[in-house]
């Protein structure tokens, strides 16, 4: 068993950035809504508490008590979890004319504090409070501060106990790591969570839970499930079969491409062609919500249909992973998304659940399938909607709609291979527009459609900019989609941000 830390989630936007933080430093951690401490797990090595929506003088505040927590494991409150221990040991929490947001510099005061001691003096950190600690009880004592944040550090003397008033976990706090690190040494953990540790601890897992049992596995030609399949397939091998859905709304190519991939990597893949079945049911769809679910009632009845031709299933595995587990968890009493991966499947085949990589973040899985020898043009693949081409074509699905999206589509990503930007964007791709214009072509005027491209850059799609890709390299792409894409005649380019755009249209 791996020892780990346990982040407490009070709500913050940035708990999964703790967690990221804490699993780069080799160091595995999990991430529990505030009021559910697994209490009883000799694995736990320490606890951060992380920030929150609420001030902690809120009345709906989620609070728990910490008592059992503090003096019996090293503790680590950042911004709304410094507050709270400091409220709940009798000191206060206000206003107080201190609202502080963005940069600001951390002044150390001890020189040889476990936590901070070796941070450099006048180092940046982030702020993003609108309470402030006003007053600490006696047995807390300041470490550091700001201009005008008098208590931006603070621990208690009889207790490994440590509260910070910023935000270590972002990238703008340039001695964060660093502070994290200092206190995963005052834990003391081995810090021997690595790729090749996983995959080893996992196997092993996977062949005492699984046994002789066979196993179903959705591939989506992504990384999640094309890791997880690898992954099972070092473990039970034949046992594992794949079945591969053409939706007819993946990218140009991408079933031959995928199927062959699939087949050097040695996996037991079904592909299904179910190209025809899609258009049907979509056929003059146009409400986006409702193109999702006719899509994923679509996939579920085909992968069912085919999961019962064969014999003796017990298991279905899915590539959920951790930012899907944690996003399903309503801890601030709204779901931010509904559990993607499984879909209703579980449930309607009477299937146990296998999910290898649910612990996970999208950074590591990749890491893991470099550690498992898969091709790093596997690996690195953009991210790629479920319901595919039928969230970027706006309105109603046709295959000549299709055509269009899936040429624009390969265009766009093949220029972004050939110069070299395809690794350093997060995910791109091109949206047909239900939106007609006049053009000129030869003399003749035209009347076609409109093709957004789409590029933006992320670490882990929480949140995203656009890609500021060069006007020479646009100005490229956008003339060969209007000379090589019959039906386009104009081409934009989507300069809109996550948030408060969405990466995907629809």
């Amino acid at each position: 068993m791996h020892e780990k830390i346990i982040i407490l989630d009070f709500g913050s936007q940035t708990t999964q950035l703790i967690g990221r933080r804490v699993r780069e430093l080799n160091t595995y951690c999990e991430i529990v809504p505030y009021n559910k401490f697994p209490f009883g797990d000799e694995s736990v090595k320490g606890v951060i508490l992380s920030g929150s929506p609420f001030s902690v003088n809120d009345t709906n505040a989620f609070k728990t008590d910490l008592r059992e927590i503090q003096g019996r494991y090293p503790v680590l409150g950042i911004c709304y979890g410094a507050q709270l221990m400091a409220q709940a040991s009798g000191g206060e929490v206000g206003k107080n004319g201190s609202r502080e947001y963005g940069r600001a510099q951390l002044s150390v005061k001890e020189s040889n504090d476990p936590l901070l001691g070796n941070i450099p003096p006048n180092s940046q950190v982030w702020m993003s409070h609108g309470d402030t600690i006003v007053s600490i009880p006696d047995r807390f004592r300041m470490i550091a501060s700001t201009e005008d944040v008098t208590l931006a550090a603070y621990r208690i003397d009889d207790e490994e106990t440590w509260g910070v008033q910023f935000h270590p976990e972002v990238f703008h706090t340039e001695e964060g790591t660093k502070i994290l690190d200092n206190f995963l040494a005052i834990c003391g953990v081995k810090k021997d969570w690595t790729p090749a540790s996983f995959i080893e601890t996992t196997v092993e897992e996977l062949k005492a839970q699984l046994g002789d049992d066979k196993v179903i596995l959705a591939l989506s030609g992504g990384v999640d499930s094309s890791v997880t399949a690898v992954l099972l397939n070092r473990a039970i091998g034949r046992n594992l079969t794949c079945i591969f859905v053409d939706h007819g709304l993946l990218r140009k190519n991408e079933f031959d491409t995928v199927l062959t991939n699939y087949e050097h990597l040695g996996l037991n893949v079904i592909g299904v062609d179910a190209k025809q079945h899609f258009y049907r049911e979509l056929a003059g769809v146009t409400d986006p919500e409702t193109k999702r679910k006719i899509i994923g009632k679509g996939f579920i009845d085909i992968f069912d249909r085919e999961a019962h031709k064969l014999q003796d299933i017990k298991w279905l595995a899915q590539g959920t992973i951790y930012p899907d587990i944690i996003e399903s968890l309503s801890i601030t009493g709204v779901t931010i998304k509904s559990h993607h991966n499984v879909g209703g499947l579980p449930g309607k085949m009477n299937l146990k659940l296998c999910e290898p990589l649910r612990l996970l973040f999208k950074d590591e899985v990749r890491k893991i399938g470099l550690e498992l020898g898969m091709q790093p043009h596997l690996i690195q693949r953009h991210p790629f909607p479920g319901p595919g081409l039928g969230i970027r074509i706006l309105g109603d699905i046709t295959p000549e709609k299709v055509r269009i999206a899936q040429e624009a589509d390969d265009i766009f990503i093949s220029h972004l291979r050939a110069v070299g930007l395809y690794e350093k964007v997060w995910q791109a791709g091109a949206i047909l527009l239900p939106v007609q214009s006049v053009g000129v072509m030869g003399d003749e005027r035209t009347y076609e459609n409109t093709i957004a491209l789409r590029a933006v850059t992320s670490t882990d799609a929480m949140t995203a900019d656009w890609a500021h890709l060069p006007y020479e390299f646009l100005a490229k792409v956008s003339n060969e989609i209007i000379n090589k894409v019959k039906g386009v005649n104009r081409v934009v380019y989507d300069i809109s941000s996550k948030p408060p755009a969405t990466i995907e249209w629809e």
